[in-house]
Protein backbone atom coordinates (compact mmCIF):
# COMPACT_ATOMS: atom_id res chain seq x y z
CA UNK A 1 0.00 0.00 0.00
CA UNK A 2 2.73 2.56 0.90
CA UNK A 3 4.76 1.84 -1.91
CA UNK A 4 1.89 2.06 -4.33
CA UNK A 5 1.18 5.89 -2.42
CA UNK A 6 4.71 6.49 -3.38
CA UNK A 7 4.62 5.52 -6.60
CA UNK A 8 1.96 7.67 -7.12
CA UNK A 9 3.78 10.88 -6.06
CA UNK A 10 7.02 9.50 -8.17
CA UNK A 11 4.41 9.37 -11.04
CA UNK A 12 2.39 12.41 -10.79
CA UNK A 13 4.46 15.02 -9.13
CA UNK A 14 2.58 18.05 -10.74
CA UNK A 15 -1.35 16.49 -9.06
CA UNK A 16 0.36 16.07 -5.63
CA UNK A 17 1.99 19.46 -5.44
CA UNK A 18 -1.63 21.05 -6.35
CA UNK A 19 -3.49 18.76 -4.04
CA UNK A 20 -0.73 19.87 -1.36
CA UNK A 21 -1.15 23.43 -2.72
CA UNK A 22 -4.99 23.59 -2.29
CA UNK A 23 -4.67 22.02 1.10
CA UNK A 24 -2.36 24.45 2.66
CA UNK A 25 -4.60 27.52 0.91
CA UNK A 26 -7.44 25.54 2.58
CA UNK A 27 -5.91 25.27 5.98
CA UNK A 28 -5.25 29.09 6.10
CA UNK A 29 -8.59 30.41 4.90
CA UNK A 30 -10.34 28.14 7.30
CA UNK A 31 -7.76 29.16 10.32
CA UNK A 32 -8.23 32.96 9.28
CA UNK A 33 -11.86 32.63 9.10
CA UNK A 34 -12.48 30.71 11.90
CA UNK A 35 -10.76 33.20 14.39
CA UNK A 36 -12.20 36.75 13.14
CA UNK A 37 -15.25 38.08 15.07
CA UNK A 38 -16.32 34.90 16.07
CA UNK A 39 -17.50 33.76 19.66
CA UNK A 40 -17.68 30.75 21.76
CA UNK A 41 -20.53 30.28 23.43
CA UNK A 42 -19.21 31.26 27.08
CA UNK A 43 -18.07 34.39 25.57
CA UNK A 44 -21.46 34.81 23.86
CA UNK A 45 -23.16 34.21 27.50
CA UNK A 46 -20.70 36.58 28.90
CA UNK A 47 -22.06 39.47 25.90
CA UNK A 48 -25.49 38.55 26.43
CA UNK A 49 -25.47 38.91 30.37
CA UNK A 50 -23.11 41.69 30.67
CA UNK A 51 -23.73 44.02 26.97
CA UNK A 52 -27.74 43.11 26.21
CA UNK A 53 -26.10 41.46 22.94
CA UNK A 54 -28.66 40.79 20.63
CA UNK A 55 -28.85 37.23 19.19
CA UNK A 56 -29.55 36.86 15.34
CA UNK A 57 -30.59 33.58 14.91
CA UNK A 58 -30.74 33.06 10.96
CA UNK A 59 -31.83 29.52 10.29
CA UNK A 60 -34.89 29.16 8.75
CA UNK A 61 -38.91 28.92 10.85
CA UNK A 62 -38.46 25.21 11.51
CA UNK A 63 -35.23 24.66 13.07
CA UNK A 64 -35.85 28.31 14.90
CA UNK A 65 -38.93 26.82 16.59
CA UNK A 66 -37.56 23.44 17.29
CA UNK A 67 -34.87 25.20 19.70
CA UNK A 68 -33.48 28.94 19.98
CA UNK A 69 -31.18 30.83 22.44
CA UNK A 70 -33.70 32.69 24.65
CA UNK A 71 -34.61 35.62 23.65
CA UNK A 72 -33.40 35.29 19.95
CA UNK A 73 -34.48 36.84 17.37
CA UNK A 74 -35.01 34.83 14.28
CA UNK A 75 -34.29 36.76 10.48
CA UNK A 76 -33.33 33.68 8.29
CA UNK A 77 -30.54 34.44 6.15
CA UNK A 78 -32.32 34.76 2.78
CA UNK A 79 -34.50 37.29 4.07
CA UNK A 80 -31.97 39.33 5.71
CA UNK A 81 -31.26 41.89 2.85
CA UNK A 82 -35.07 42.86 2.99
CA UNK A 83 -35.25 42.59 7.23
CA UNK A 84 -31.72 44.05 8.41
CA UNK A 85 -33.68 47.63 9.10
CA UNK A 86 -35.38 45.30 11.80
CA UNK A 87 -32.08 45.62 13.64
CA UNK A 88 -31.46 49.16 13.21
CA UNK A 89 -32.28 49.85 16.78
CA UNK A 90 -29.38 47.84 17.85
CA UNK A 91 -26.26 49.09 15.97
CA UNK A 92 -24.32 50.07 18.94
CA UNK A 93 -25.09 46.70 20.59
CA UNK A 94 -23.20 43.59 20.16
CA UNK A 95 -25.01 41.56 17.80
CA UNK A 96 -24.70 37.49 17.77
CA UNK A 97 -25.36 35.61 14.39
CA UNK A 98 -26.84 32.10 14.89
CA UNK A 99 -26.61 29.54 12.54
CA UNK A 100 -26.72 25.56 12.80
CA UNK A 101 -23.33 24.78 12.45
CA UNK A 102 -21.51 28.18 12.19
CA UNK A 103 -20.68 27.65 8.61
CA UNK A 104 -23.06 30.60 6.94
CA UNK A 105 -22.92 33.22 10.07
CA UNK A 106 -19.83 34.28 9.05
CA UNK A 107 -21.15 35.72 5.49
CA UNK A 108 -24.41 37.27 7.93
CA UNK A 109 -21.88 38.61 9.90
CA UNK A 110 -19.70 39.96 6.88
CA UNK A 111 -23.23 41.87 6.39
CA UNK A 112 -23.75 43.05 9.13
CA UNK A 113 -20.65 44.76 9.44
CA UNK A 114 -20.77 46.40 5.84
CA UNK A 115 -24.05 47.25 6.94
CA UNK A 116 -22.14 49.91 9.72
CA UNK A 117 -23.21 46.75 12.81
CA UNK A 118 -19.83 47.67 14.72
CA UNK A 119 -19.97 44.87 17.06
CA UNK A 120 -21.44 41.47 14.85
CA UNK A 121 -20.10 38.20 16.12
CA UNK A 122 -20.63 34.99 14.63
CA UNK A 123 -21.30 32.15 17.32
CA UNK A 124 -18.58 29.70 16.64
CA UNK A 125 -19.94 26.16 15.81
CA UNK A 126 -23.34 27.60 16.23
CA UNK A 127 -26.50 26.18 17.42
CA UNK A 128 -24.77 22.73 17.32
CA UNK A 129 -22.21 23.57 19.32
CA UNK A 130 -24.39 25.55 21.90
CA UNK A 131 -26.61 22.70 22.77
CA UNK A 132 -23.37 20.61 22.87
CA UNK A 133 -21.96 22.67 25.19
CA UNK A 134 -25.17 21.66 27.18
CA UNK A 135 -26.53 25.51 27.25
CA UNK A 136 -30.02 25.97 27.38
CA UNK A 137 -32.69 26.33 24.42
CA UNK A 138 -35.86 27.63 24.30
CA UNK A 139 -38.60 25.43 22.24
CA UNK A 140 -41.62 27.21 20.36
Amino acid sequence: MIDQLFEFVQNHPLLVGLFLLVLIAWIIYETRSASTSGVTSAQATQLINREEAVVLDVRESKDFKAGHIAGARNIPQSSLDSRINELEKHKSQPIIVACKHGQSSGAVQAKLAKAGFERAFKLKGGMMQWQADGLPVVKK
